[in-house]
C-alpha cells in the first residue's frame, strides 16, 4: 500500500484523529513506499541539478564567477522575500502591477518554484502552523521541515487539500504563465549564463548562488521553528535568529513575522537587520509601494511576552 493510499485511509477511518494519520506517515521513508508524481520527479530534478553545479563550482572557479554568485543569490533571495513573500502571500503591501510582476520574476529565476505553488504552501503553513496540516511541520523532523516536504506533493495535498487559497493569483495571466512554463524560463537563464561565462557561471550562479539561497529559505521552516529567541506570544514554535538575517534578508526574525504575519516589516527593532523591509520603505519613499502595513502599539503590547 502507498503512503497517501495509508494517510487517506486513516482519515476516512477517523478523520478527527489527523495525528494518528501523519504518524503512520512518518514511519516511512520519504522516498520509498510512496506513489511519485511528476511534479516531485520535477522538483527532485531540479534540486540535484542546483546541487550537482554546486559540487562541480570549484573546478569551475574564476573571480567573475563569484560576483555572478553574489548577484544571483542577491537577486533571487530579494525576490523571494519582498515578492513572494511579504507582497504575494501576505499583502503586507501594494506596488504597481509591473513592478509586481517583475519582482515575481525575479523570485522565479531563485528556482523555488512558481508563485502560485509557492505562495500557496507558505499561506497554507500559516494556516495550519505546527500542527499535523502544516505542509512543512517540524513536528515530523528537522530534515523534513527543511528540505524533503517539497518532494512528497501528494502528501500535501492529503493534508491541507488542492491549492484553492490562491485564487487571486490565479485570476492573473501572468501568474498562470510562470507556472505553465516555469521549466522554460529556468532552463533560458542557464544558456544566457553559459554564453556570458560558460561552466564557470553557470555552476557558480545557478548551482552555488540557488543552493545557498535555498537553504537559507528553508532554514526559515526548520531551523526557525526550533532553535531562537521569543520575544512575542504566538501559539507556535517560530523563533527569532540573529546570525540568519542578514543571509535571509530579514527573515529570520520569524517570531516577529508569526505574531505580526501581515506586517511588511520583520525585523521590528532598528537594530534587526530587515533588507527586504529597507528595499519595501525605499519603494515607499519613492511613491511606488502603498498600504504598506506594519503592526500597532496596541498590537504590540497585546503580543508581547513582557508587558512595556
Amino acid at each position: 500500500m502507498s503512503v497517501t493510499s495509508t494517510v487517506e485511509e486513516s482519515h476516512r477511518k477517523d478523520p478527527s484523529s489527523p495525528e494518528k494519520a501523519a504518524e503512520k506517515r512518518k514511519r516511512k521513508w520519504v522516498f520509498w513506499e510512496r506513489k511519485w508524481r511528476r511534479l516531485d520527479y520535477f522538483k527532485l530534478t531540479a534540486s540535484l541539478f542546483v546541487h550537482s553545479m554546486a559540487l562541480l563550482a570549484p573546478f569551475y572557479f574564476s573571480w567573475s564567477a563569484l560576483w555572478v554568485t553574489f548577484l544571483f543569490y542577491t537577486i533571487g533571495g530579494l525576490g523571494i522575500t519582498v515578492s513572494y513573500h511579504r507582497n504575494l502571500a501576505h499583502r503586507s503591501f501594494k506596488v504597481p502591477k509591473w513592478l509586481e510582476y517583475l519582482l515575481a520574476y525575479c523570485a522565479l529565476l531563485a528556482i523555488q518554484g512558481d508563485p502560485i505553488d509557492w505562495v500557496s504552501t507558505h499561506r497554507y503553513h500559516h494556516q495550519f502552523t505546527d500542527s499535523e496540516r502544516d505542509p512543512h511541520s517540524p513536528k515530523e523532523g528537522f530534515w523534513f521541515s527543511h528540505l524533503l516536504w517539497i518532494y512528497d506533493s501528494a502528501y500535501l495535498v492529503t493534508k491541507c487539500g488542492r491549492r484553492t487559497n490562491v485564487d487571486d493569483l490565479k485570476r492573473q495571466w501572468f501568474y498562470r504563465f510562470l507556472q505553465k512554463t516555469v521549466l522554460f524560463h529556468i532552463l533560458g537563464l542557464g544558456v544566457i549564463l553559459f554564453y556570458l561565462g560558460g561552466m564557470s557561471f553557470v555552476t557558480w550562479g545557478m548551482g552555488v548562488g540557488a543552493a545557498l539561497e535555498v537553504h537559507v529559505t528553508c532554514l526559515i521552516n526548520s531551523l526557525c521553528h526550533i532553535w531562537g529567541t521569543r520575544t512575542w506570544k504566538t501559539n507556535d514554535t517560530s523563533r527569532n535568529v540573529w546570525w540568519l538575517s542578514v543571509f535571509s534578508f530579514g527573515e529570520s526574525w520569524h517570531n516577529n513575522h508569526h505574531a505580526f504575519e501581515s506586517s511588511a516589516r520583520q525585523g521590528l527593532e532598528w537594530w534587526q537587520i530587515d533588507i527586504s523591509w529597507y528595499i519595501v520603505r525605499f519603494l515607499e519613499i519613492i511613491g511606488l509601494a502603498y498600504d504598506v502595513k506594519l503592526p500597532t502599539e496596541s498590537q504590540r503590547r497585546r503580543m508581547a511576552i513582557k508587558a512595556t
